[in-house]
């Protein structure tokens, strides 16, 4: 497998894993929490899962796979509700899912022409790697948040604590 490959099956698998686990952490909030922040320069969960989507959508789906942009990146961080945790988890997976496709298919070409996005000058690869980067962090965000807000443990890592699993010797 050429390193190409290795990488786009990666970020298509991370993209995957992040929205996997954002769908689990809203599936656990009510509208109140979904909507929550601490102060107005927060965001809520939810406006972190509309910037996923819209990320998401402007550097992969427009930029590297030629769809038309939609995106109201303002309003993504000025929405106070309006979008259950059900439509929001839906909405991004469905985004993930075209990206991954998108991702999965390209070609050395397009992993090095250069494209404007957002007024930045990238190559494919950067742009892909810019969207699972920013995809992990607003991931990381979420998961936070929706610790604070429920007091649970997500579980993301439990198997580290069962018995079976052995670290890798040095």
């Amino acid at each position: 497998m050429s390193v190409e490959s290795l990488f786009l099956q990666f970020s298509v698998e991370k993209l995957r894993q992040f929205a996997d686990r954002i769908g689990f952490c809203l599936g656990k909030l009510n509208e109140d929490q979904l909507w929550a922040r601490g102060g107005e320069n927060e965001n809520a969960i939810g406006n972190l899962a509309l910037h996923l989507k819209g990320n998401v959508s402007q550097w992969i789906l427009c930029s590297l796979g030629g769809h038309s942009l939609r995106r109201d990146r303002d309003g993504e961080f000025a929405a106070r509700g309006g979008f259950t945790a059900a439509e929001l988890s839906a909405d991004l997976r469905d985004t993930v899912e075209q990206a991954a496709q998108i991702i999965s298919a390209l070609t050395t070409e397009q992993l090095t022409r250069r494209y404007e996005i957002q007024n930045y000058q990238v190559s494919g690869v950067e742009a892909v790697y810019h969207v699972v980067e920013h995809f992990a962090e607003h991931t990381g965000q979420i998961i936070f948040a929706t610790k604070m807000l429920t007091r649970e443990d997500m579980g993301f890592y439990r198997h580290l604590s069962d018995p079976a699993h052995k670290e890798p010797v040095p």
